[in-house]
């Protein structure tokens, strides 16, 4: 999953793709390298201007419309919380709603079951979209995590939303600590083990730069080395910018898992 923002103020790329035309070629380079969807995103997640419903209809929906007669077999996402942008989008093409905000607006799956759409049921801690949290506080933020996505999973199929339509979403940062990420991803496998696909959106976030100690320009090791711990213990999609490197790092995990790899193998004499 590429992420294709058309925000002037994102945290990693700082607008560069904000115009229609330097989106559709961001989106043209991610399909080039191997991206199978495109996250088409309006409103930067963090704190900033406000950016009402019409502006972010008017940021996405010519997007999703020309990506969904660039690129007819594409996976088209749309990240939004918002149940009329989830409406504008569905009629220009998407396929999938991306609610990074733990179902902020219930009616999103209503949209998503009226027109058939993918969901992603995500965890943000019950957080206002587009704040952060103050010192976020979990007895056990795994096991919180699971029983809030299943939830909403549930109440998704319930709505009217395919059961293989839905993936779920731990959303690292959002109302977490870096601690929290971590153990989010060191722990994949219970959220996995749930049965619903596991998306995991990590590429280039604060938990990997805090570990590190490094910038947001700077991330890149790091974020490949936690995609590849998420996916060997059962992510099944990933939200990264760099797709190129992103898919060579799966490709290795994937190989590695096909041959039984347990990383306690006897060294050939």
């Amino acid at each position: 999953m590429a992420v294709i923002n058309r925000t002037p103020d994102s945290f990693f790329d700082a607008g560069a793709t904000y115009e229609l035309g330097a989106a559709l070629g961001a989106a043209d380079r991610a399909v080039a390298s191997g991206a199978d969807i495109l996250d088409v995103g309006g409103v930067k997640a963090g704190p900033g201007d406000e950016v009402t419903v019409t502006e972010e209809i008017r940021r996405v929906r010519p997007l999703v419309a020309a990506l969904r007669a660039r690129y007819p077999a594409a996976v088209i996402s749309v990240d939004t919380w918002r149940a009329a942008v989830g409406e504008a989008v569905a009629e220009v093409g998407a396929d999938l709603l991306n609610d990074a905000w733990g179902g902020a607006e219930p009616q999103l799956a209503h949209v998503a079951a009226a027109h058939d759409l993918g969901l992603v049921c995500s965890h943000a801690s019950g957080l206002t979209p587009r704040t952060r949290p103050h010192r976020p506080a979990h007895a056990d933020i795994v096991a919180e995590v699971r029983r809030h996505v299943t939830a909403e999973a549930a109440r998704a199929v319930a709505a009217g939303v395919r059961p293989d339509r839905i993936v779920i979403d731990p959303a690292h940062d959002f109302g977490k600590n870096t601690w929290h990420s971590l153990e989010l991803t060191r722990r994949t496998a219970d959220l996995a083990g749930t049965g619903w696909p596991v998306l995991v959106a990590v590429s280039n976030k604060d938990f990997v730069g805090e570990s590190l100690g490094l910038g947001v320009t700077e991330r890149a090791e790091g974020t490949l080395a936690v995609l590849a711990v998420c996916a060997w213990e059962g992510a099944r999609l990933f939200r990264v910018h760099d797709v190129r490197a992103s898919r060579a790092a799966l490709a290795v995990v994937t190989k590695l898992r096909a041959q039984g790899f347990t990383g306690r193998q006897t060294p050939r004499t």
